[in-house]
């Protein structure tokens, strides 16, 4: 039985069309975890420049608001009115964040869905 079909395989040269396309699957295959293996690489890092911007600016947003609290108490010479100061420049957009956050996070949903479709195109 098997050399029958080796038989057939042969007479109609099916054997070398099946070495090719295992040969162009194995290529393809190749191909495709070298992309994957780019794109991890990319999105680290881009991931990681991500971070250290935040990060430092986090930073940059600290001490600058310990100078000013500073700088707004010696203005005011009262030793603790430019921390409440400062944290009501924070605790203000916190408060509004927390109020109408339904409706900023639906409007972000919204931009970030068109944003995806046009990026389909």
């Amino acid at each position: 039985m098997e050399g029958i079909k080796d038989t057939i395989f042969k007479f109609l040269r099916l054997e070398k069309l099946v070495d090719n396309l295992s040969g162009y699957l194995e290529t393809r295959l190749e191909l495709f975890k070298i992309e994957v293996r780019e794109d991890v690489a990319r999105v680290m890092a881009q991931a990681l420049t991500v971070t250290a911007i935040i990060l430092l600016s986090i930073l940059f947003l600290l001490f600058f608001s310990v100078g000013l609290a500073h700088f707004l108490n010696d203005f005011l010479n009262k030793p603790y009115a430019g921390y409440w100061i400062v944290a009501g420049i924070y605790g203000v957009p916190c408060i509004v964040l927390l109020i109408f956050r339904k409706e900023i996070s639906l409007k972000f949903e919204h931009y970030m869905t068109k944003l995806m479709k046009r990026k389909e195109k």
